[in-house]
């Protein structure tokens, strides 16, 4: 008769680490790929929130000019 040829604990540990191996490259990716859109998304938010707190200040000077030749 035939014996069943079991698979080695080496061989089952071989393909853990190709996916743990694969796993952590696919994470790495998509680390990669948030960062290099969140980085150009947030010096768009910095810009925009300077451009906002200028024009803030200034509707607030302009109130405050305004309030201040009615006394």
């Amino acid at each position: 008769m035939a014996e069943e040829i079991k698979p080695s604990g080496k061989g089952q540990q071989a393909q853990g680490d190709v996916i743990k191996g694969d796993l952590s490259t696919i994470l790495i990716g998509v680390g990669t790929l948030l960062d290099s859109t969140i980085a150009p998304l947030s010096k768009f938010m910095v810009q925009t929130l300077d451009s906002l707190s200028v024009v803030a200040k200034q509707i607030l000077e302009g109130v405050n000019s305004s309030l201040n030749g009615k006394k």
